[in-house]
């Protein structure tokens, strides 16, 4: 698996599992992951609520631990953060997800009606400001051709799709398995941006994440989305948070490219992309969305801000797309927010999720921390 390639500029927030030991908090320092763990921010969650954040990580007293391109036991850098999704908020992927629900969740019917939409709507909604007059327009244009859909709605409506993608402190980091409910046939890797949100719903840095969807589970009903978006290491996040700084702000995310790459056991290969300047919702107003007056994240939240990547390319049989195999590696990489890599299995093989928030708060109060 890929190391996690971090640009040597920016301020860096990230956990790794130290042995014996427990959850430490780590920075990076000319190459060395320095335990920046103490009393003052025990937890990445204390660190992202102050409002000087990335001056602390820059000039907290620390420990190294060894360098970046070392084996290390990396851990999701978040902990006690609620985890969040944004779902179709791409055009490219709010299509897609229409394919799903038309086909109910049957991958040999999605190329038929994956054609039939395209020859409908090709790319109208590519520049749809969601919520606008035009998109009430489309949508009524597209209930008249029997082609719209819950996913049209919450891709072009006033309001955003936004859900609960994983139990906090389930998420996976880089190099661990991630999993596949073993009922899934269908499903693919969705390379994300990941907001580092404050409980005052400041933005305070950005990480990278796969949302793994379970395509046939949901696409059977959106009933099925807890279903197919939540299930033991479904959810990885890493490798570390960037936080903002003089170097890196929400302008740069807001260009970010991703670039995804699956390679099987069998020697298929795929290659994707998913560009931030394509986003249908800004991140500010995602964020307003989820965070505000009307709920409340009192230890703040990490926000999936959702994908443009859509996997259509074949694996295994003409018009059958693409789908996962067990021991599939997933880079997600940027150049700004380094590789986030791992393993395919099955949520039944990958090791059990135990170490929950009690026992984070018994291992930090064992190490005279609390």
């Amino acid at each position: 698996m890929t190391n996690p390639i971090i640009p040597t500029s920016g301020t860096w927030l990230g956990r790794v599992n130290l042995p014996d030991v427990g959850p430490a908090v780590v920075t990076l320092r000319d190459g060395q992951l320095v335990d920046i763990t103490s009393q003052t921010a025990p937890t990445v969650c204390d660190i992202l609520e102050r409002s000087d954040a990335a001056q602390y990580v820059q000039t907290a007293e620390g420990t190294p631990i060894g360098p970046l391109d070392h084996p290390h036991d990396w851990l999701a850098p978040c902990d006690f953060q609620a985890v969040k999704a944004c779902g179709v908020t791409f055009a490219g992927s709010m299509v897609e997800r229409v394919i799903e629900e038309q086909a109910a969740g049957d991958p040999d019917k999605a190329a038929g009606i994956r054609a039939r939409i395209g020859a409908r709507i090709g790319d109208s909604l590519s520049n749809i400001i969601p919520g606008s007059a035009e998109a009430k327009a489309v949508k009524a244009a597209l209930i008249e051709e029997g082609l719209w859909s819950q996913y049209l709605e919450v891709g072009i409506g006033p309001d955003a799709e936004v859900f609960s993608k994983a139990q906090v402190l389930s998420s996976v980091g880089h190099q661990a398995e991630i999993g596949l409910h073993p009922i899934s046939n269908w499903n693919n890797p969705e390379p994300e941006i990941v907001l580092a949100v404050n409980s005052k719903g400041a933005i305070q840095g950005v990480t990278l994440g796969n949302d793994v969807n379970l395509r046939d589970v949901e696409g059977r009903s959106a009933l099925l989305l807890s279903k197919a978006k939540d299930n033991n290491a479904s959810c990885a996040i890493g490798p570390m948070i960037r936080l903002f700084d003089a170097s890196y702000a929400l302008d740069d995310v807001r260009g970010e490219v991703l670039t995804l790459t699956v390679k099987g056991t069998d020697g298929y290969e795929l290659n994707g992309q998913s560009s931030m300047q394509e986003i249908s919702r800004d991140p500010e107003d995602l964020v307003a969305q989820t965070i505000g007056r009307h709920h409340q994240y009192p230890d703040g939240l990490m926000l999936f801000l959702g994908t443009l990547f859509a996997p259509t390319q074949d694996r295994d049989t003409e018009g059958g797309g693409f789908t996962h195999k067990i021991g599939d590696v997933v880079d997600i990489s940027s150049p700004n927010l380094g590789t986030l890599s791992n393993t395919v299995n099955l949520s039944t093989e990958c090791p059990e999720w135990t170490f929950g928030a009690t026992a984070l708060m018994r291992n930090l109060a064992k190490r005279g921390l609390l």
